[in-house]
């Protein structure tokens, strides 16, 4: 049961990390998160840690790059007062291998997962962050959607595109009630982003933050995405980019070895 008044934020990726940190401080903000992800037994841990803890929050499993199953879920949404803030924080990275031996299918797979889903999401939802009369989509995309490295190309090019989507929705939807934001993250350390980039491999995901002292968290970034919804309705955050103090650039970092 939501509480008259409560406002509705939608998570996708919620599993874990980012999205996980960012539907706790968006609950702590007094929003109903419905946290969304493929694990079901992470979301329904998640939904009573949050309920438990004196929150809202409902958990319905989700794949974003399943539009059946995405219309279907916004059918259900159908069911709360409103659909107030959209994050779309489900993505992630495979691999890191240079273009010359890059795997299609790895390729293929991240833009379904950062692209494609955030665009289905995005578009099943739309209607009804627009008839919230206040709504807000969230994009998390990441500072390899502004600039690329060496071996990053597949992930860099999916998440080039997550960018350039939340830019032309902007553009598209200017005079509408929503707002369209963007939170591009540099370096941050979660419990498996690395690991499952390099396919398990917990050693060559170690060393992506050997020797940073301290590279962002996920609460860090969930701490910034709760600013930025939280701003009054006139004040948009078009793009705000977030790295550790270690980190200058997607290639310079330093290292305290």
């Amino acid at each position: 049961m939501t509480a008259a008044g409560t406002r509705i934020a939608v998570v996708t990726g919620a599993s874990s990390g980012i999205g996980a940190a960012t539907a706790r401080q968006l609950s702590s903000a007094g929003y109903h998160v419905v946290v969304t992800a493929r694990r079901k037994d992470r979301i329904e841990a998640l939904a009573a840690e949050i309920t438990d803890g004196g929150g809202q929050a409902t958990a319905y499993v989700l794949d974003v790059t399943d539009r059946a199953a995405v219309d279907a879920f916004a059918a259900d949404l159908g069911g709360f007062p409103s659909v107030d803030v959209l994050v779309n924080n489900a993505g992630g990275a495979l691999g890191a291998d240079p273009v010359a031996d890059g795997s299609p299918a790895e390729w293929r797979q991240m833009y379904e997962t950062n692209v494609i889903g955030t665009l289905n999401v995005t578009q099943a939802l739309l209607p009804a962050l627009t008839a919230s009369g206040d709504g807000t989509v969230v994009v998390i995309s990441s500072t390899a959607g502004l600039a690329t490295y060496e071996g990053g190309a597949g992930y860099v090019a999916a998440k080039h595109g997550a960018h350039v989507l939340a830019e032309t929705l902007r553009l598209e939807i200017v005079g509408t009630p929503v707002r369209v934001i963007e939170i591009a993250p540099g370096m941050v350390k979660t419990e498996g982003f690395a690991v499952t980039r390099f396919h398990g491999d917990t050693e060559k995901a170690a060393k992506v933050y050997a020797g940073v002292a301290e590279p962002l968290t996920s609460d860090d970034v969930a701490e910034t995405v709760t600013w930025a919804v939280t701003r009054p309705s006139h004040v948009n955050i078009d793009l705000l980019v977030v790295r550790p103090r270690a980190q200058a650039s997607n290639s310079k970092v330093h290292r305290e070895l």
